[in-house]
C-alpha cells in the first residue's frame, strides 16, 4: 500500500508539474515534443491530455483557446522572463464537465471531491462499432460483454470509453462530422457517445466514480436533450472529454488521475488526466477511500 501511495503522489506531481500542456504541435516553436508516456518504478504513467492551442477542438459555438504574449526576452534587470495571457471556454479540449453543468444543485467544479476525480479504471472498447457508424451509442450490452470477458465492473470505478475516434484528433471534420463553427454547425455533429439507457445502468448498477470518453461530450453528437449528460449529472458523476491516447490504456489494470483548474462555481474547466498502468489491482481505490 505505501508503494501505492508513493506513485499516486508521484502522479500527482506529475500531473500538476506540466498542467495544461501549451506546447503547438505543429506551430512554430523550439520546445521539444511533449512525452506522452513516462515509465517509472512500479508503473506506467500515460498523459491523456491534448495540448491547449490554436488547433484545440471546442464546441462549435464555444470560445477557443487563444495565448498572448505578454513578454518574453531579455528584462531590464538582465535575466530572462516570458509570460502569456490565454483566454478559452470552460468546455474544450481535455476538460472536465461538472455535474452542474447539466444537473440543478449537481457539484459544481471546485465542489467535486477529490476522490471522484482519481481510482481504478477500465476501458469499454466499442471502436470497431463506432468507426462503422459515427452515431453510435455505447448500450447496456456493450457493458454486459465487458464484463462476460473482464469480470464485474468494480464499483467505484472509472469508466473509460474508447470509440477510437482520438485518431481523427485535432481534424474537426473527421473528430465531430463537421469543421463548420456557429449554431448552424451543431445539427452536423456526428460522433459516438455513452446511450443513457447505459448511463442509467452504470449509475444505478455500478456506483461509478467518473466517466470518460475520447471524443467531444458523452453524449453522441446528434443528441438534443443530452440526457446522459442529465442522468450523470443528477447522480453527481464527473465527465471527462475528449481523452487522449485512450487506444494506448489497457481494459484493466490502470488507474485514472484527473485533475481540473479549480474554478470556483465552474460547469467544468481544462483537465490534465493521466493514467497509471501497473501496481497493485484494485489498490488505487482503497486508497483514495481510505481504506
Amino acid at each position: 500500500m505505501r508503494g501505492l501511495t508513493a506513485i499516486l503522489v508521484f502522479a500527482v506531481i506529475l500531473a500538476f508539474a506540466g498542467a495544461f500542456a501549451l506546447s503547438s504541435r505543429g506551430e512554430s516553436s523550439s520546445a521539444a515534443p511533449a512525452q506522452t508516456a513516462v515509465q517509472f518504478p512500479g508503473g506506467r504513467v500515460v498523459d491523456l491530455t491534448y495540448p491547449f492551442n490554436a488547433r484545440t477542438i471546442y464546441w462549435p459555438t464555444a470560445k477557443t483557446f487563444t495565448l498572448t504574449k505578454v513578454f518574453e526576452g531579455e528584462t531590464e534587470g538582465g535575466y530572462f522572463y516570458a509570460a502569456n495571457d490565454y483566454e478559452a471556454a470552460e468546455h474544450g479540449g481535455t476538460h472536465l464537465d461538472a455535474p452542474i453543468h447539466f444537473a440543478r444543485g449537481g457539484y459544481k467544479t471546485d465542489e467535486i471531491p477529490l476522490n471522484r476525480l482519481m481510482g481504478d479504471a477500465v476501458v469499454i472498447d466499442v471502436t470497431a462499432r463506432a468507426l462503422r457508424n459515427r452515431d453510435y451509442l455505447v448500450s447496456v450490452s456493450d457493458l454486459l460483454a465487458w464484463e462476460r470477458a473482464n469480470g464485474r465492473i468494480p464499483r467505484r470505478s472509472i469508466v473509460v470509453l474508447r470509440t477510437g475516434y482520438g485518431r481523427f484528433w485535432p481534424d474537426r471534420e473527421r473528430y465531430m462530422g463537421t469543421a463548420e463553427l456557429g449554431e448552424q454547425a451543431v445539427p452536423k455533429l456526428h460522433f459516438p457517445g455513452l446511450g443513457p439507457t447505459a448511463a442509467r445502468w452504470l449509475v444505478r448498477n455500478r456506483a461509478l466514480k467518473a466517466v470518460g470518453i475520447d471524443t467531444p461530450s458523452i453524449d453522441y453528437g446528434q443528441s438534443s436533450l443530452f440526457r446522459s449528460h442529465r442522468i450523470l449529472g443528477a447522480a453527481n458523476v464527473p465527465v471527462f472529454e475528449n481523452l487522449a491516447n485512450v487506444n494506448r490504456l489497457p481494459l484493466e489494470g490502470f488507474a485514472v488521475v484527473a485533475l481540473p483548474m479549480k474554478i470556483d462555481r465552474g460547469s467544468g474547466g481544462p483537465l490534465r488526466a493521466i493514467a497509471i498502468i501497473g501496481g497493485q489491482p484494485g489498490g488505487m481505490a482503497a486508497a483514495l477511500a481510505g481504506r
